[in-house]
């Protein structure tokens, strides 16, 4: 498999650490409030990443944190009046209910920033012993102008980066350098704090992460991923303040997704543009915004509409018309692969490669998904021609494989009917036997008028809610 590496800007094969294992560390939300339908798209692209790269034999470890400590929370808490961890507990919460949704796995370890405190001392302290590092009235700050390689991910030259720090520094700051930045921040009067070998304070948000990644994935990962717009400074400052204080190479690949735009617009609050993934799957569900977050290439951006998510859900549609129209035709197949089968199985194992193809360069799943629409396709000419029960239990493991390395139709589809309907459809099943045409098509209609709409096939009547 080839991936993207932000920090070589071409794709490179992806070599493990470890053969057989893969490490990966994501960038988690900042639990202050609901998720946007901007945070959704990191959580589903690399929820498909991890499931590829297991679908492909690969052991994955995949670290995702929640930072529950912040600016933001505190805000939070103050205009609530209540405490920063009831604020996280709350809204961590509710992540995961979001993320569920969406269908996205539990991390296999999903560390918070304040019961890392113990790991996070150690790296500032290792900083300031090495020189890399300075206190300066109860705050620490990195140097930045000490590790020569700072800006080798954003790809920007320090001087550049550090004209445009001068513009921003608060006159407050006790720094050496303006594009020194905070590993630990003394405590304001009535922040929340912990006690620490520079006085009562809190940590800087890069320092968490490097923190947490190297306890739980240890000093050199193989994937460190997130949004583009973590670029810089965040991961930048990871890889300064890791780098400095192991002494080897943070991550070896560096994987960022592209934004989403609503309606051609950047997002904002401001432009009154601005989703919760929760209002929006009020309305459509969650699984037609997983769909859109892996429609397009991960580093492309996308855009958000009514119109885009209705299309969304009418794809979904036609996926879940076909797996019910498999397993309907299972129902009532008997018997074992014919010789003209065989030749329908390799074509089924050709879309399977043509995936695993596309997923292979730079995880593709736009073209990935158009994969699992053509195996369709094809599942749905096969089911046409009265097959094997053989082939139809083939036909559904390959279409179940893709879909769920896609993390796609997992929705429970509502399959039972009431007796009346059940009574009605077989009455006009019976009028069909009898010729009784009129008879059949007005009970027809007048099962249309309930909801339920008929399909007749070579195996029998299937149905389906409109």
């Amino acid at each position: 498999m080839k991936i993207f590496n932000t920090l070589t800007r071409e794709k490179q094969e992806l070599i493990p650490i470890k053969e057989g294992e893969v490490k990966i560390y994501a960038c988690g939300p900042t639990v202050y409030n609901y998720i946007h339908i901007g945070n959704a798209r990191p959580l589903c692209v690399f929820d498909v990443l991890r499931r590829y790269l297991t679908f492909r034999g690969l052991k994955v470890t995949y670290v995702q944190n929640f930072t529950d400590v912040d600016d933001k929370l505190i805000k939070k808490a103050n205009e609530e009046g209540i405490t920063v961890p009831e604020v996280a507990e709350r809204y961590i919460g509710e992540y995961k209910t979001d993320a569920h949704g969406l269908n996205v796995m539990d991390a296999d370890v999903h560390p918070r920033a304040t019961e890392e405190m113990a790991e996070i001392f150690d790296l500032i302290t290792a900083l300031i012993d090495k020189g890399y590092a300075y206190e300066s009235g109860g705050d620490v700050y990195f140097r930045t102008n000490k590790f020569d390689e700072y800006g080798k991910l954003s790809h920007q030259p320090l001087e550049e980066l550090e004209a445009g720090a001068s513009e921003r520094v608060d006159a407050g700051d006790l720094k050496e350098n303006p594009m020194d930045f905070a590993l630990w921040k003394a405590a304001k009067e009535g922040e929340i704090y912990w006690e620490s070998p520079w006085g009562q304070g809190r940590p800087g948000w890069h320092i968490e992460c490097s923190a947490m990644s190297r306890r739980y994935l240890g000093q050199t990962i193989d994937i460190h991923c997130g949004g583009q717009d973590l670029i810089f400074p965040h991961h930048e400052n990871e890889i300064a303040q890791s780098e400095c204080a192991n002494g080897c190479d943070f991550a070896h690949y560096w994987m960022h997704n592209g934004y989403i735009n609503v309606d051609n617009r950047k997002m904002s609050k401001s432009l009154g543009n601005f989703f919760t993934v929760r209002d929006v799957a009020a309305q459509y569900g969650y699984e037609p915004i997983r769909y859109l977050m892996i429609a397009s290439h991960y580093r492309s951006p996308i855009n958000y509409n009514v119109e885009v998510i209705e299309q969304n859900v009418r794809a979904l549609e036609r996926l879940y018309n076909c797996r019910e129209g498999i397993e309907f035709t299972a129902n009532n197949a008997v018997g074992a692969l014919t010789e003209e089968e065989k030749a329908t199985v390799e074509a089924f194992d050709r879309r399977r490669e043509q995936f695993i193809t596309v997923m292979d360069d730079d995880l593709n799943t736009a073209d990935g998904i158009s994969a699992l629409f053509e195996l369709a396709r094809d599942i749905n000419t096969a089911m046409a021609k009265n097959p094997s029960k053989e082939l139809c239990d083939i036909a559904l493991e390959r279409f179940n494989e893709l879909a769920n390395v896609l993390g796609l139709l997992y929705e429970k589809k509502e399959d039972s009917i009431d007796a009346e309907v059940e009574d009605l459809i077989q009455q006009r099943t019976d009028a069909r036997k009898n010729r009784d045409f009129a008879k059949a098509d007005a009970i027809r209609d007048q099962l249309k008028a309930m909801g339920i709409v008929l399909e007749d096939t070579a195996q029998g009547v299937k149905w389906h809610r409109e």
